[in-house]
């Protein structure tokens, strides 16, 4: 796959239009990634600020990649000029895939799901980057099972290769291997995920870094010693609490909680620790305070009473 439009894998047509609905972290970072790899994308959100706001972190994002010499001006200006940006949901109507980025909220993206089907092209195919519920838990709203599957991307989606890819038991060989091709097209690495709440990563992560809460909870080591140890002994990039306030301490929580009423199991019980925090408003680097205090440089622990 060469990453241009055009281009061919498993006898799979190429994508050449990309519908992303939501404009947020994540998927202003999915609609660079697509215009980047040379697909026409058309960006949906629901009002003009929120629009502002996307177009907005695209070209800081594409400008900070050309200050740490990773892009030039042309590359960049060839992007923007491959986006378009939407209030009308209508105008996804002849998208190859449209891939949703809207809150973890199954009701909200079922409803999206079925104004989308009945907006849309019937050759469409839809795809959700959720990362806690299930796949099949949209499939009948989206009126087309066969055409739906999970493309589940990492923030900071420029920078992050990977690409979860879920696959229902509805959806057809051919959705799935045109999935498959299409984050080969836009320069990922996929990888194959049953359609389980937290796929393959949030299934380890999740616990991983609520332990390191209830070791911390039950005096094993203090923030400081405990992302040390993972860093210096597992050889991990950031540890545990650094990482918590990375991904923000209520989003590791709602997360948490979906995948604990799937499966039922302690594991993914989110600790009392991280729902005070969360109600203090301590939401780890975005609030300026979580498991560290990010308003000196570089960020110290915060004291908490655990």
């Amino acid at each position: 796959m060469t990453g241009r439009p055009g281009t061919e894998s498993s006898g799979v047509p190429a994508v050449t239009r990309v519908g992303v609905i939501g404009g947020g972290l994540m998927g202003s970072g999915i609609a660079q990634v697509a215009a980047q790899a040379g697909i026409t994308t058309i960006v949906r959100e629901l009002t003009e600020p929120l629009v502002a706001r996307a177009r907005d972190a695209i070209r800081r994002s594409l400008d900070k990649s050309i200050e740490k010499g990773k892009s030039t001006a042309d590359a960049r200006d060839a992007a923007l000029a491959r986006l378009a940006f939407t209030t009308t949901l209508g105008d996804l109507a002849e998208c190859d895939i449209v891939i949703e980025a809207v809150v973890e909220d199954l009701d909200v993206k079922n409803v999206l799901w079925r104004d989308l089907n009945a907006a849309c092209a019937p050759s469409t195919m839809f795809a959700s980057n959720t990362s806690s519920l299930t796949i099949g838990a949209m499939a009948s709203a989206s009126g087309r099972p066969d055409r739906l599957v999970g493309l589940h991307f990492f923030n900071p989606v420029p920078a992050m290769r990977l690409v979860e890819v879920v696959r229902t038991i509805t959806t057809s060989p051919e959705t799935f291997e045109r999935a498959l091709d299409f984050v080969r097209q836009i320069g990922k690495q996929p990888i194959i995920a049953r359609d389980g709440s937290g796929f393959v990563v949030n299934r380890l992560l999740i616990p991983y870094m609520l332990d390191a809460i209830r070791a911390l909870e039950t005096g094993v080591g203090s923030i400081a010693d405990i992302d040390a140890g993972m860093q210096l002994g597992a050889g991990h990039p950031m540890g545990p609490f650094t990482l918590l306030d990375f991904v923000g301490l209520d989003t590791v929580q709602r997360v948490a909680e979906v995948m604990f009423d799937e499966y039922r199991e302690q594991r993914f019980a989110p600790p009392p620790l991280l729902r005070r925090l969360v109600l203090a408003g301590h939401l780890g680097r975005k609030a300026g305070r979580g498991f560290y205090d990010h308003s000196t440089n570089p960020p110290v622990p915060s004291a908490l009473a655990v």
